[in-house]
């Protein structure tokens, strides 16, 4: 394993690390038999970086980490990225709530369900512009002082309002969406997005020493290079509420990756190893958020730390991937 150091973060955090939204069940494949051996298999690599969320499966996705982790007792040698601001209803709808009485009720309920005494670093999962950031950010230096989070990391925030949590609490990572195709992208989910991630977040985490967490690194599985025109997961998984894998939009995005597979064939490696060294191989990304529907595909991940892009790959890659860098 290859592991960075930013300037923010004490530990050495390993460039590949476990994106764990399908632990929670909400994907194909997704269960607590492929969550565990994920996890081990991760664990065995050197991997030390689990990238959660309680929105992930409604709770059961830290439930599941927090009952693996007891049972192989392995919580001091991982870091855990949870996050809070995102509730829900019974119905499951989804709300914005960085309230100080929401998030001081959150982090109590995410050391239950992990069986942990502290996260690692606690991330505001999206913005909640009706919230003073002031009090969200004096909440979190209250769960600092009390031992329950180490760091604090911001996830899809415009560097604007990173810049005025700062006023108040050190931020020590920035989580947002990044890979070839979604490179300053506008929308996750039909979710507007208050920044564009290569031209305003990464010369900022650069800047500021602060560790840089991509998620979607494989374009929720569209980069793997292996996808059909159509049919390539079940009516029952979450990622039929991502507009980009529906028309008109498809179709710009899978010709692309036919391209990049074609190129991929050309040098002889896979595009899922070319998308992740891609990010791998920028200075300014610390660990990649890859998720895993089993243990094979948790291996497979690893495979691009075996070579390197050349810089003339690197120009070849912009060329194709130029015309979609503010879709």
């Amino acid at each position: 394993m290859l592991y960075k150091k930013v300037k923010k973060i004490e530990e050495e955090i390993s460039v590949i690390g476990i994106g764990c939204w399908n632990f929670g069940g909400d994907w194909d494949e997704s269960n607590d038999k492929n969550t565990e051996d994920i996890i081990l298999t991760a664990l065995d690599n050197g991997i030390n970086f689990f990238d959660i969320a309680p929105v992930y499966g409604f709770s059961h996705s830290e439930t599941v980490l927090g009952n693996i982790m007891k049972k192989h007792g392995f919580r001091n040698h991982i870091l855990i990225a949870s996050k809070c601001g995102l509730r829900w209803d019974e119905s499951r709808k989804t709300r914005n709530d960085l309230s100080r009485k929401s998030i001081l009720w959150e982090i109590d309920q995410s050391l239950s369900r992990l069986q942990t005494d502290h996260i690692d670093i606690y991330q505001l999962h999206w913005p909640d512009h009706t919230t003073p950031i002031e009090e969200t950010a004096e909440t979190l230096k209250e769960l600092k002082k009390a031992g329950k989070i180490r760091y604090v990391g911001l996830s899809n925030f415009s560097q604007g309002d990173v810049r005025k949590y700062e006023k108040y609490i050190e931020v020590n990572s920035q989580q947002s969406l990044y890979n070839m195709l979604e490179r300053n992208t506008l929308s996750y989910h039909n979710i507007p997005l208050e920044y564009k991630t290569e031209e305003e977040v990464l010369p900022y985490v650069k800047e500021q020493g602060q560790a840089f967490l991509p998620y979607s690194p494989l374009f929720q599985g569209l980069l793997s290079g292996t996808w059909k025109d159509k049919n390539n997961f079940s009516k029952n998984d979450i990622r039929n509420e991502n507009p980009k894998f529906s028309e008109p939009a498809f179709s710009k995005y899978f010709n692309k990756t036919q391209e990049l597979n074609e190129y991929a064939n050309k040098i002889g490696h896979p595009l899922y190893e070319i998308a992740m060294n891609w990010l791998r191989q920028k200075e300014e990304v610390t660990t990649i958020i890859a998720g895993a529907n089993n243990s094979e595909q948790m291996i497979q991940n690893l495979h691009c730390l075996n070579w390197d892009l050349t810089t003339q790959m690197m120009l070849d890659l912009e060329t194709i991937i130029e015309p979609l860098k503010y879709l």
